[in-house]
């Protein structure tokens, strides 16, 4: 399959129930061209030499830090980059980043590796490292995973345990009352307050740097030419590297879109908008689950109405946590929890049905949930989180701006609800707490380039818009954009088809195969008797 066209769109109406394994080649240099009698020279394996590059250095040694165990990686190549915290100040104090090379199956690899840009803004890649093997991605190149600064794996890592303990107190309050509101501010400066008594230029950790990390990173590594696979805000990462830093960049793939010059608290509202409709209409064209449950959409929106006028609380029992919590649910929480809910898209008709009737407790347990995991203390590096919000979202968006955008979303929702875009409550109160300089305008600038690109968006994903994969396609001259239906945000993580794609792409960056797309089949809503 070949792209004669230099931008094209590939889209199904259908999932499949089985799959096509995707053909693979191993591309072998150089053994054709040597003399008779030579034997191959084998060159130090990748991640394995110490290097200096500028004022960035790469010191192989012991594997990064994960936070939760995790299956074995055979055989990883691992180590650290210093680099300045501050570019500006390239002689003032130093940050480091963890680095895991996982080896590709294939023997011998390609000769390009893929770099994994992790979402967030603030997760970390290391701990991404099993969702990149679960689909295969290190089948025939290596794949390098490095911990974005103030991540996890990083040091320092800026992770600020108060604002993930005050999300799970926060639970039986009302989400969108202004006295929450004030806690959560309060939570923010805490935070920031602890950070910067550490020593952290807060005003340090943004996207720019983290791209010249990574061209710093291509560098140290003596890699000529790499592949870069961004999800979730890594792809609003990946977009800026590609413009800032194009060089060795042989591919790139995103995965559930968010375009630096989109990236607000507007367009969290215009994915939820998609993402929502996406389900609602998969549940409308099934008989069995429009039939029960019929007008969900329209069920949806009166019961976040109604909830924000007349919220909830309920008890729940969440696994691991011995003592019941008390959950309020608004029209706030209801959002932001369909936001999440789409990635478990079979049962969301009969959950939206159960409250309706006036049984809160599959959404209550979900919500709560959420917040109690193991998974959700300590993990996401909030410094870097509100370093990007507070310097490249917010001073180019206005909070009327945000409530306008959802406004046109969801016309029937009050303004206490449209205030606060889904996830990202409180955002411009919280930056003014964190207080870091704007970036230059040109950080949201619009990247064009040729590089071959993979833009990947899932039909359900309520978290960055699928009209964002078109938007960012139309500037890349050479992309091939795939809307894959019926999933939810970053469809690598939970679709074998969207896998099989991306594969493909990086063995062949002009024609990828989307045959599986045609075979693409809903969910089987959840129905109840």
């Amino acid at each position: 399959m070949t792209i004669s066209p230099p931008h094209r769109r590939r889209t199904a109406r259908r999932l499949r129930t089985a799959m096509a394994g995707a053909a693979a080649g191993l591309l072998v240099v150089g053994l054709a061209a040597l003399p008779a009698q030579a034997e191959p020279v084998a060159g130090p394996l990748l991640g394995t030499v110490a290097r200096t590059t500028g004022h960035a250095h790469f010191e192989p040694g012991p594997c990064p830090r994960t936070a939760d165990p995790a299956p074995p990686v055979k055989n990883p190549r691992c180590g650290t980059l210093t680099v300045p915290e501050n570019r500006s100040r390239p002689d003032g104090p130093t940050i480091t980043l963890g680095v895991e090379i996982v080896p590709a199956e294939a023997k011998p690899p390609a000769p390009d590796p893929i770099v994994w840009l992790a979402g967030g803004p603030g997760d970390d890649a290391v701990s991404e490292i099993q969702l990149a093997l679960n689909g295969g991605l290190n089948r025939d190149r290596d794949v390098i995973f490095m911990s974005q600064r103030g991540t996890y794996s990083a040091d320092p890592a800026l992770t600020c345990p108060n604002i993930d303990q005050f999300n799970a107190d926060s639970l039986g309050l009302v989400y969108g009352a202004p006295s929450t509101g004030r806690l959560h501010v309060e939570a923010t400066r805490a935070c920031r307050d602890e950070l910067a008594g550490r020593g952290a230029d807060l005003s340090a950790y943004n996207s720019t740097e983290s791209a010249a990390d990574y061209a710093d990173l291509r560098e140290a590594l003596c890699i000529e030419q790499w592949n870069v696979f961004g999800i979730s805000y890594g792809t609003d990462l990946a977009l800026l590297y590609m413009r800032l830093h194009p060089q060795g960049i042989r591919s790139v793939g995103i995965d559930g879109v968010l375009p630096p010059s989109l990236a607000s608290g507007a367009v969290t509202w215009k994915a939820a908008q998609e993402g929502f409709d996406g389900l609602f209409d998969a549940c409308a064209k099934q008989s069995a689950c429009n039939d029960r449950y019929p007008n969900l959409k329209a069920t949806f929106e009166r019961l976040v109405v109604d909830l924000e006028a007349r919220p909830v609380t309920t008890t729940v029992t969440v696994p691991g946590h011995p003592e019941p919590v008390e959950v309020t649910l608004d029209g706030g929480v209801l959002v932001n929890w369909l936001t999440s809910a789409t990635h478990l898209a079979a049962g969301v008709p009969r959950s939206i049905d159960e409250l309706a009737h006036g049984n809160p407790q599959r959404i209550a347990e979900q919500w709560a949930g959420g917040k109690l995991s193991p998974a959700a203390f300590g993990r996401l590096s909030h410094g870097l989180a509100f370093g990007v919000f507070c310097s490249e979202w917010t001073p180019f968006e206005s909070e009327a701006d945000v409530l306008a955008a959802g406004r046109r979303a969801f016309p029937s929702f009050p303004d206490s609800v449209l205030a606060n875009a889904p996830g990202l409550a409180w955002l411009h109160d919280d930056c003014r707490a964190w207080d870091v300089p704007a970036a230059p305008r040109s950080v949201r600038d619009v990247t064009h380039s040729d590089i071959p690109t993979l833009v990947l968006s899932g039909g359900f994903d309520a978290q960055t818009a699928p009209s964002s994969g078109p938007y960012a396609a139309r500037t890349l001259s050479r992309s091939t954009e795939v809307l894959v239906p019926y999933v939810a945000h970053v469809v690598f993580a939970d679709s074998a088809c969207a896998q099989e794609i991306t594969r493909s792409f990086f063995d062949t960056p002009t024609a990828p195969n989307t045959e599986c797309l045609a075979c693409l089949q809903p969910p089987d809503f959840e129905i109840a008797v």
